[in-house]
């Protein structure tokens, strides 16, 4: 069973929620809160496999909330941001704090039940137009860095495919489809990357991608 913590201020978006995720038969609803603080909280009293986090909660958001979760002791909980609100500060502001997906709330009952499963999996998750539009954002407003794109240990030809397809997304199945590889080589290329670039996980992977421009160069 996949234990989800529901963290959002509204009541009747819980009780939905709740309603949604116990006709799955490998999902139950291990708590609720309804603010930031109450999220930190609950998610160390329930220790939930995944914490669908609003952003916009009285006192402290879902933002602050996800980065101290994050930060908590081994093994955490996984964070998938579930919002209204599609700005593009707030996608990069959740992603940056470690959230491990981002969805928003007009997402189809399919599409969340397969985002909480996802992230659960290990994988990190973006809603498709968000992860399209904020690549566009940031690579319009920050030039490349180019002193942080010359790592010590350069990415390989099939490292720099691995992370392009974390950018756009993409579950290891799907990689491991697109590229002809097993599931595991996809593991490999994904924990290499991560060593390379100095990141603790494949979501701050993509922000990086994101904001050093990286994945706008041709060379």
């Amino acid at each position: 069973m996949i234990r989800v913590l529901l963290a959002d201020d509204d009541a009747l978006v819980r009780t939905g929620l709740r309603v949604l995720l116990e006709a799955e038969p490998d999902l139950e609803v291990a708590g609720e809160a309804a603010t930031g603080s109450d999220a930190v909280a609950a998610a160390r009293r329930h220790r939930p496999d995944v914490v669908l986090m609003d952003v916009r909660m009285p006192g402290r958001d879902g933002v602050w909330a996800t980065r101290r979760i994050v930060a908590g002791p081994s093994p955490r909980p996984r964070v998938l941001v579930l919002t209204t609100f599609d700005l593009d500060q707030i996608v990069e502001d959740a992603l940056a704090a470690g959230a491990d997906g981002f969805l928003l709330k007009r997402s189809s009952p399919e599409q969340l039940i397969a985002g909480i499963r996802v992230v659960h999996a290990g994988d990190a998750l973006v809603a498709p137009e968000v992860t399209r539009r904020l690549l566009t954002t940031l690579a319009g407003r920050r030039a490349p860095e180019r002193h942080r794109l010359a790592l010590p240990d350069p990415l390989t030809e099939r490292e720099v495919d691995v992370l392009r397809a974390l950018a756009e997304g993409w579950s290891n199945a799907e990689i491991a489809a697109a590229l002809s590889v097993s599931i595991e080589t996809v593991r490999t290329h994904v924990k290499r990357v991560l060593t390379k670039l100095g990141v603790r996980d494949r979501t701050q992977a993509v922000v990086w991608a994101f904001r050093t421009g990286f994945l706008d160069r041709e060379d």
